[in-house]
Parts: C-alpha cells; structure tokens; sequence
C-alpha cells in the first residue's frame, strides 16, 4: 500500500491546485477560441448542482466527468468540470447521438435524486441545458462569464472564511473523519483478523401465497458496524467515499479468501457475495476461482451495484462475460423505484435484480408510468428479488406484483418462526 502523503506534501498540493486554472477560466477560454468556429458545434451544460448534496459528491462528479472520456479521447469534444458541480460539455454536432447516450446514462446513474424523479413537471428545474452555438454563441459566451464572476466570488468568501476559522480550535466530534493513515492501519489488521465472526447471512426467500418462506440462496456479508466497534470504534468509515471504496475492496479480497477454505461450513451452501467490478477483475479474483472447486461456482451469486456497474459498463460487460463463463451468477443490487424503468435485466445480461422496497411501490406505478407488474412480468418473477422488506406490506405488496422473492428483517423474523415451529413437536416429546 502507498504511505499516505505527509502534511507538507498536502500542503504543496492545495497551494498547486489553487495555483490551476479554474474549470471556469478553462471554459470562458475555449469559448472565446470557438467565436470564428461555430458551425456544427453544440454544447449541453449538466446541472450536478441542482441534485441533492448526497447525490453531488466528488466522485459523483467523477464518474460523471468519466462518462465523456471516450468522445474526449477521440477528439468529438471537450469536457470542463466547473467548481460548482456542473459540466459543460462542447462538442461536434456530428456525435449528437454519443452524446446523448451518456446524458442518458447519466440520467440512469442519478435517477433516485428528486430533481430527474420530477423533470418535466414545471415546478422542476432542468437537468441540461443545450446550445446550439451558431445560434446561442452569445448566450453561452454570457452564461460563461457569469459562472467565472460566480467562482471568483466563491474563492473569494472560502477565503475569508478559511482565515476567519483558523484559530478556532474545532470541538471534539463523534465519529472522526476516516484519514489514510487510519485506512493504511485497518487494512494490516484486517490482513491479520479472522473475520468469520464479523461475517453476516441473511437469506433471500421464496414465498409464494401463505406458505411458509423457502430459503433460496444466502447473502453474506461483513458487518461494517461491527468492524468499526472493534478496530475503529470513534472513526467514520463512510466519512470520505474514496477511502471507503478502498475499504471495500480490501474486505472484498479478505472476504474471497475466507470463501476459498472449502472446509469452511461458514460459506457452504447457495450463497451471494457483495463485490466491486474491479474486484472481479483482479488478481485476487483469478486466485479465487482458481481455488475453489467447480461445483461450487454454480451456487455463488455475485452481487454488483447500481453505481458501480454504470460508472464503467465496459468493464462490468467484461466481468459479466467472465463470470458466466466461469459458472457464476450475476445480480445487480441497489435498484430504487426511480432507477427500476431505466434497468432492463435480459439486455444487462444478468441473472438477478435486487430491488430496494419503497412504499411508493404500493401504488403500482413506476416514475415513467408503467406498472410494476408489468416491470416484474418483463424481469422474470423468479429473477427479481424485492429487499430490504422490513415489514408484511412489502411482502404483500410484492406478491400483489408477481414476485416471489423476498429479502429483510421481516423475511428473517418469519424465517426464524417457521424454524422454531418445526423444533416445537421436539420439544414436547423431551
């Protein structure tokens, strides 16, 4: 693992990028270099900023930078990330379709915030905004120029407001920030710590009707609660979402090798395991296959995010590929009632969706006006899992829909009952 860098050389970095050119200064720059070069050139600005603040962090921002990276590289545009959040992208008119493509995708990866789970309603704001610039060229050059008068200000106020707080001293928090120092100490002893008392299961069901629910498959997991109780319990793991997405990553290579021990009754069974897309095309991946037997691939299920299988769809394809060649399963977890029109699970190529239980489900409608049913019809009620059922009405409203699997603490609390009625008639004869 790299050492953390040190105070000094964080320093140096904030004093080089306050040195850089704002993506503003960049923009207004290259608008005034297209003046003679209008023709065939558009422009759309995405409005980031205009999403909630949990939905615009920096790498939010990105992905979503990275989702242009192909038409940059081939010269179709030019992409500029501006300080409040929001991305303008110029390009030839002649990508038009690429372009919107990625707005599409973008709309996808976002699709739980408010701001698109509304659009087209008046009371809304627009996700982009789009420029045709041999007719809207003053129009751009203005908005350009009112977003660099905007980031002076800005700079100008985090300044004053930097100075004015740093004799403050800051008071004592529960829960401090994860640093990479704290990360760099957590990796060692999660490479030393047997994790199989931090291991979790909790089963995905059938239940059809009033039957009794039917153990399907189980998903384990590290408790990350429990993780942090024991190695870091006054620190924030999810303080800082680039060093939890290491955190992750480690886990995931811990978790690979505690499923490679075959005499490991912990992970015996039909089982699904939470991974990256970049774990599954590590090294540490390979050594798993590797080590465990072919018979069992067959029972694993590999669960992907939403957001991380969007972030880079060539890669998740790759994985995906490889995966099913190898005889694993593939579900993509993490799908919300606003995201669930945009997820079509045959053309994804992938065996499972997890959906996440909202009570809006109750209405039967989805955001673009389908209806769930519909949606489930399409999926495959045996290929679509509702979570996160914490009480009867999810269950009943699944079931209303066509899905028989089933998966949370309600589902575990019936699982439970059924188990102790079945040791009951034992009991008695004692």
């Amino acid at each position: 693992m790299t050492p953390p860098p040190d105070r000094a050389t964080t320093e140096r970095q904030k004093a080089i990028a306050q040195r850089l050119p704002s993506g503003e200064n960049l923009l207004l720059d290259y608008i005034h270099k297209l003046e003679r070069h209008r023709r065939g050139r558009r422009a759309v600005l995405i409005r980031l900023s205009l999403l909630q603040p949990v939905n615009r962090r920096e790498h939010h921002v990105r992905i979503a930078v990275s989702t242009f990276d192909a038409l940059v590289k081939q010269l179709k545009g030019q992409i500029f990330s501006l300080s409040n959040a929001d991305l303008m992208f110029i390009f030839k008119e002649t990508a038009l379709d690429e372009v919107e493509a990625a707005i599409i995708k973008l709309r996808f990866m976002f699709g739980d915030d408010p701001l698109l789970a509304g659009e087209g309603s008046d009371s809304k704001a627009s996700f982009t905004d789009w420029f045709l610039l041999e007719r809207d060229y003053d129009s751009l050059l203005h908005l350009a120029q009112h977003m660099l008068t905007e980031e002076k200000a800005r700079r100008s106020q985090q300044f004053a407001a930097t100075h004015a707080t740093q004799a403050i001293p800051k008071p004592a928090r529960r829960g401090e920030p994860l640093t990479p120092a704290m990360l760099g100490k957590l990796e060692d002893a999660l490479a030393r710590a047997d994790l199989a008392n931090m291991m979790r299961r909790q089963a995905v069901c059938a239940i059809v009707g009033r039957a009794p629910p039917q153990p399907v498959f189980q998903e384990l997991f590290i408790s990350i609660a429990d993780l942090r109780e024991t190695l870091l319990p006054n620190v924030n793991l999810a303080s800082s979402p680039w060093l939890f997405q290491q955190l992750t990553e480690t886990l995931d290579r811990r978790v690979l090798s505690l499923l490679s021990k075959h005499d490991d009754r912990t992970v015996a069974g039909d089982v699904s395991i939470n991974l990256n897309v970049q774990t599954l095309l590590s090294h540490e991946f390979l050594n798993f296959d590797d080590n465990i037997k072919a018979s069992m691939r067959g029972t694993i299920v590999l669960e992907l995010q939403k957001v991380d299988v969007f972030a880079d769809l060539g890669a998740f394809l790759f994985a995906r590929d490889f995966a099913h060649d190898r005889g694993y399963r593939i579900c993509i977890d993490g799908i919300n009632m606003e995201s669930l029109p945009f997820v079509d699970r045959e053309r994804l190529g992938v065996d499972l969706i997890k959906m996440v239980w909202d009570p809006l489900m109750a209405e039967g409608r989805l955001p673009n006006g389908t209806s769930l049913e519909d949606y489930v019809r399409r999926s495959g009620p045996s290929r679509a899992i509702l979570c996160r059922c914490d009480a009867q009405d999810a269950i009943a409203c699944g079931q209303a829909a066509g899905l028989t699997l089933f998966q949370g603490r309600h589902v575990e609390a019936l699982l439970a009952a059924e188990m102790q009625n079945q040791k009951g008639p034992f009991r008695r004869r004692r």
